[in-house]
């Protein structure tokens, strides 16, 4: 091997992400009171529906002291207050900070104080020359506002902007369209769903492929992957290697590249494949799961929590294994893997999801032994049900 071809990174799809988070706007070129104001009318307007959150900096011109038992010499405190939760750090990596941001759908930033991946430009009379010295951060500029008594944008900013018109323009004071515009920006944003047929399963105690189990005249794994394609932009059949020269080709198969964990490792996979799409994961062994079962979850869908589940009605508990993970949910599941946890219904009950009752709690029964598979095939006989 020669020095060229070594490489020193591993290929991977890295995570559609900005300073802060996936959708994050820095509003700049105003004064810090008038970003504020703005970012908490556009907050208290989406938080019904998005998580947001905000970004700013200090404004005291002097030194400040350190909070708390930082000032003694801990690297960080935790205290619980009464109607929230703080956190004070001595330092932080940009990694660190992004971390904090994984739950949210929006981030508003202070462009006086921090960069993002898009920004929100204000012609304010008063702050044109910070603005003039920031020109080089306007990368990827997607609203224009106009100050009180503006009318028309700075030169340099149309210099530095050629495609200035074409920018959705509104007044400072146009609240509700600069809502509506960022309404329709996460709306577009809103991840794609893909479908994931976790059939890598060693199927021990049925003693034989339950994902080659043919309950409605086709393999079930193929058979789910046809259903799925309806809902779905992609679906892919997770499978052990050992499995793939025994599987249709003509369906995607997604090999598992997080080993030895079950369906943990097989969504971890299909996450390491495309980190920034959802999917929409349902186990093989489910042969009365029907389609009106997958339309109920995916129209209830709730792309701002970490996912979206049936419930267990018997236990209570959320059903992990027909469940839409929304591509926020993939550095929490890492994080779980990290502290030893390989339970993805664990991950749901600890996490903010949507939990919805299903249609009917018959299509959520899953078979694992040849007594099951019995009562399954008298109960399909009995009822011919049609999926």
């Amino acid at each position: 091997m020669t020095l060229k071809d070594h490489k020193k990174h591993a290929s991977l799809v890295r995570p559609q992400t900005g300073n802060f988070g996936r959708n994050e706007w820095a509003i700049v070129g105003a004064p810090c009171v008038n970003i504020k104001l703005l970012a908490n009318d556009v907050i208290q307007a989406l938080s019904t529906e998005y998580k947001c959150a905000y970004v700013d900096a200090s404004h005291n011109d002097e030194v400040v002291s350190l909070p708390g038992r930082l000032a003694a010499g801990a690297c960080l405190e935790y205290v619980d207050q009464q109607n929230y939760h703080q956190f004070s750090y001595t330092s932080v990596s940009p990694f660190d900070i992004k971390q904090q941001f994984l739950a949210a759908d929006a981030v508003f930033v202070n462009g006086n104080h921090h960069q993002a991946n898009a920004q929100v430009v204000v012609i304010h009379p008063n702050k044109m020359a910070s603005l003039q010295k920031r020109v080089d951060q306007l990368t990827n500029v997607q609203l224009i506002l106009l100050a009180e008594g503006v009318d028309d944008v700075f030169e340099f900013i149309k210099e530095a902007l050629p495609n200035w018109q074409a920018i959705p323009t509104y007044s400072l004071n146009n609240t509700e369209a600069i809502i509506a515009f960022f309404k329709t920006q996460l709306t577009a944003n809103k991840p794609a769903l893909k479908g994931l047929v976790l059939a890598g399963g060693k199927s021990l105690r049925m003693g034989q492929d339950k994902g080659a189990l043919k309950w409605h005249g086709a393999e079930q794994r193929l058979h789910i992957a046809d259903m799925l394609a309806e809902f779905c932009s992609e679906v892919c059949i997770s499978c052990r290697a050992e499995q793939k020269a025994g599987i249709n080709t003509s369906y995607n198969l997604l090999e598992d590249t997080f080993t030895d964990l079950g369906p943990y490792g097989a969504i971890l996979s299909a996450f390491r494949h495309d980190p920034n799409s959802a999917w929409l994961v349902v186990a093989c062994d489910l042969p009365l799961l029907d389609r009106q079962s997958l339309q109920h979850l995916t129209i209830n869908r709730d792309a701002s929590a970490f996912a979206t589940a049936f419930k267990n009605e018997e236990q209570g508990f959320p059903e992990p294994l027909i469940t839409i993970w929304e591509p926020k949910s993939y550095p929490r599941l890492l994080a779980w893997l990290a502290q030893g946890y390989s339970c993805p219904r664990k991950v749901l009950i600890n996490s903010d999801i949507k939990l919805i009752q299903p249609l009917d709690e018959i299509a959520l029964t899953n078979v694992n032994t040849p007594e099951e598979m019995k009562e399954i095939i008298s109960h399909l006989e009995g009822s011919k049900i049609q999926p």
